[in-house]
Order: C-alpha cells, then structure tokens, then sequence
C-alpha cells in the first residue's frame, strides 16, 4: 500500500503529462519530472526509458493490459472511476500504453515492452565518418545542417512537433528556419545553443576544450547548463563557453568555414598556418622535415583541390620534395 499512496501523489492531467514526457512526445516537464523521480523507489523513471530501446515482436493487447491494472488497482483499494477526465487521459493508444508501463512500474510490477511500431518517438541520428564532409542534414521544419568529418548528430522522429531539440557531438554549419514559437536548441555538451532562426557553426569541442561558436547571420544565445556562462553572439563573432568561463571576440579568420566550402584564401600567410587549415578543411597531415619550410608565405587560393594537387603545387612553389607515409605528407628541402 505504500507505492499505491505515491501513485495518489498525481493527478489525472499529470500522469498523462508524465507518460508523454517518458515517452519522448514532449520536452521534460521539469518540476513534474523531479517530482515524480523524487519519489521513484523502484526507479522507474530509468526502467521506462530503457524500455523504449528494447525489441520486441510481441503485439501489446493494450486492452487487456488496461482492464487487468483496472481490476489490482481496485483491489489494493484505489477507486478507478469512468469520469470524463480518466476517459480523457485514456483518449489515444499512446497515452494508454504509456500510462500502464507507468504505473506498472511504479508499483514494480512486470514490465511491457514497447517495439518499433511507432508508439514510442525514436531518435534519428546521423554520423559522418573521418573522410565525409558537408553531409547535408534537412529536418521537418526546414532547417538545414551541414556535418564536418567525425561528427554526430541527433533529432527525435517527433522534432518539431513539440520542440526543436537537437544533439551535436563534433562540427557543424547550421542554417535555421525562423520560429518565435519552437527555438531551435542545439545540445552541445558543455553548453546548450539557443536561437530562433539564423546561421551559425559549431563546435562541441575545440582546442580549449570548450563549446565555439560563430554566428553568419542573426543572434544565437549560448550557455552553460549551470546557467553561470551565458553569452549572446550577433554575426561575426565567435564566442566559447565552458563551465569556466565565457567570452566572445570578433572573427578574424577568412577561412573559418572552410571546411564547408572547401575555398581557402591567403594575402601573405606561413605554410604553418596554411597546413593547419589543409588539416581542417581537406584532412591532409602535412610535416615539414625542416622547420624552415614552414617560415614560407602563401599568397594563392586554395580552391576545392585534390590532396595530390595541392601537394604539388606547394613543392613546385619552394622547390621542395615530399614522401606519403600512409596519409601523411613529409615535405623535405630539394
């Protein structure tokens, strides 16, 4: 009896509330959420959501399972009425199955398992590989994404019903469609990234381990998840966060979304810096076997070349040589 009083703790509208939250049908409803975990003995709420990745060929008889929760939970003394309300909450398969699973699981009773059918909202995830670049993302609402290489990216099947929630792990180049209504929100581990619509990269992780971000056009917010880091972005700038610190300065890098163009452009600068943008933007590791090498200055665009042609041409512009060992380029002195 003690589980069914904590099940007494909700009412009618919350339960529906919780089974669409559980079930991905919605953002969290925070305090509900806590609320409800608070008091969770049998760990439910993580029971629940290990459910949704769980294969099962098996047809849920809904019916049956709503009549047989119906009958214990009159035995153990909570009154089921048929009030309009409960036969609201019980409007649609969805929402009876995932109230079920819920209280079944509450009370750690036996658990039903939910297969691809579409009941539950499953998550789409893209990843592109060490040689894949531009892999062009197009979600519901129009919103277009383009991945860099080793990168992943994630949305659930119900995005944009609901919310614009997103996940980024690596790089990305974003273009959003305007919604007051539905900000596009962009996990990226350490710092969430909010707007509502415009153009942007990201980064999950750069060299000071900390999310970066550069805005093109519109404003992008972009915070830690403590709340403690916060920083509004309009175009040009580049901001970073980490649960640290933040700041922001005004981008000056022509080539900072190279990666997506594959165009370079130089007016004067070292080979050190060309090759670190030859790493970013193409996936070429270049080493110069004399330091020296690197002193040389640039001044040529780079274009959309092949690895070898562009190898080329920096060895017949110094006069050098150089050796592929596996996908690595050595550059010596002729």
């Amino acid at each position: 009896m003690k589980e069914m009083k904590k099940i007494e703790r909700f009412t009618d509208k919350e339960w529906e509330e919780l089974a669409s939250v559980l079930s991905d049908e919605k953002g969290e409803q925070t305090d509900l959420l806590d609320r409800f975990m608070a008091g969770d003995t049998n760990n439910s709420g993580k029971k629940w959501k290990d459910l949704k990745n769980m294969n099962s060929q098996e047809k849920i008889d809904v019916d049956k399972a709503w009549n047989n929760l119906h009958s214990r939970l009159i035995e153990n003394g909570l009154k089921i009425s048929d009030s309009p309300v409960r036969i609201s909450f019980m409007r649609t398969t969805l929402f009876r199955i995932a109230a079920v699973a819920l209280i079944l699981l509450s009370l750690g009773a036996a658990a039903i398992y939910m297969n691809n059918a579409g009941y539950l909202s499953k998550k789409i995830t893209v990843i592109a590989g060490n040689d894949q670049k531009n892999i062009l993302i197009s979600l519901p609402d129009d919103s277009k994404i383009y991945l860099n290489r080793n990168s992943e990216f994630s949305y659930r099947k119900n995005f944009g019903k609901h919310d614009r929630d997103v996940k980024l792990t690596g790089e990305a180049f974003f273009e959003i469609s305007p919604d007051v209504s539905k900000p596009f929100i962009i996990d990226a581990g350490k710092a969430k990234v909010k707007v509502v619509g415009t153009s942007f990269n990201v980064i999950t992780n750069n060299r000071e381990s900390a999310v970066e971000v550069f805005v093109k056009t519109g404003k992008v917010l972009v915070s830690d998840y403590s709340g403690s880091q916060s920083i509004q972005l309009d175009p040009g700038f580049v901001g970073t966060v980490n649960a640290k610190r933040s700041s922001k300065t005004l981008n000056s890098n022509p080539n900072y979304l190279s990666w997506k163009t594959g165009y370079l452009a130089y007016s004067g600068q070292k080979l050190s810096v060309v090759f670190n943008d030859l790493k970013r933007v193409y996936n070429m590791d270049i080493i110069a076997d004399d330091p020296g090498i690197l002193e040389n200055t640039w001044v040529s665009p780079i274009d959309n070349l092949p690895q070898e042609t562009i190898i080329r041409l920096i060895c017949t512009s110094f006069n050098l040589g150089y050796t592929k060992d596996g996908n690595i380029y050595h550059l010596s002195k002729k």
